[in-house]
């Protein structure tokens, strides 16, 4: 349970014992656990092309200089291959990653997920002791009784999600600064498509354009598209297609028709509550 918890989240942290970690080492221990699980922590997906097919043997080619494959990374790549009775596929390294990599790409079922480290109790230790964990990566130290350092952790937690606040704003109003729309980047992105889909799945077949202030914009406002990359505390004022350009659009004839199902179904439903009343 608990490793299927981490393949769905967005964080994992894990909280420590400062005092004791030196003689238990549960750090390493829990990471090589997750690490065997399938889980990769503060570690980016390879950026590795892999495609199998079903004639034309082993295509390898790479856009860097490659050190971790040894002296014939064609012959390395294709034994791996060989390994897992793949011997029609094409590959191509972008950077120059490990066979371990190559491996994590061809599964295909690897979890890559930030992981923060939060050291406990450091009020029962001394201040270089403090500044020796603070300094570990991924690291944060707190005390929980002594009430140190939780503002830092929530700031390194919110950062770690890739979490930011968008304010929504209509037309002729005033931005609604009381509720924010949080987007986060490792799960449907930062994008004006990502916004308009968390306030309502609906505005994406309406959408027309999007007027967005902040510090992503060259200019306030500025007339964006659903693929524009927002910024932390950014407004986005989201402006609907016309009645007109709705019905020209590719789909309208199929919403026209969902809806009178709709309301056919809508109506037979009510035809058969009252005539179980009468009866």
């Amino acid at each position: 349970e608990v490793i299927a918890v981490a393949r769905s989240a967005d964080l994992v942290m894990m909280v420590l014992d400062a005092a004791r970690e030196q003689n238990n080492q549960h750090r390493d221990i829990l990471s090589r656990e997750l690490e065997t699980m399938g889980i990769r922590l503060n570690k980016r997906k390879p950026d590795i092309y892999y495609k199998r097919k079903a004639t034309g043997g082993i295509k390898f080619n790479a856009t860097c200089s490659l050190t971790n494959l040894g002296d014939n990374p064609v012959d390395t790549v294709t034994r791996i291959l060989g390994g897992y009775r793949i011997h029609n596929a094409e590959v191509l390294f972008r950077e120059d990653y490990t066979v371990d990599d190559l491996i994590d790409v061809i599964e295909g079922n690897r979890k890559y997920v930030r992981c923060l480290y939060v050291y406990n109790k450091i009020d029962t230790l001394s201040i270089e002791e403090v500044d020796e964990l603070a300094r570990k990566p991924d690291s944060v130290v707190i005390s929980i009784y002594m009430q140190l350092n939780l503002d830092y952790l929530l700031q390194r937690m919110w950062d770690y999600m890739g979490l930011i606040r968008i304010y929504t704003k209509r037309r002729a109003q005033p931005p609604d600064l009381t509720a924010p729309v949080v987007l986060s980047s490792e799960r449907h992105g930062l994008t004006v498509e990502a916004a308009a889909g968390s306030i309502s799945k609906e505005l994406l077949s309406i959408f027309n354009f999007a007027l967005v202030w902040g510090r992503s914009t060259k200019f306030n406002p500025q007339r964006v598209g659903l693929t524009h990359q927002l910024m932390d505390e950014d407004v986005v004022q989201i402006v609907a297609k016309t009645l007109v350009q709705q019905k020209h659009s590719k789909d309208y004839r199929a919403k026209v028709d969902s809806y009178n199902l709709a309301v056919a179904k809508e109506r037979r439903r009510k035809r058969k509550v009252k005539e179980g009343w009468k009866s």
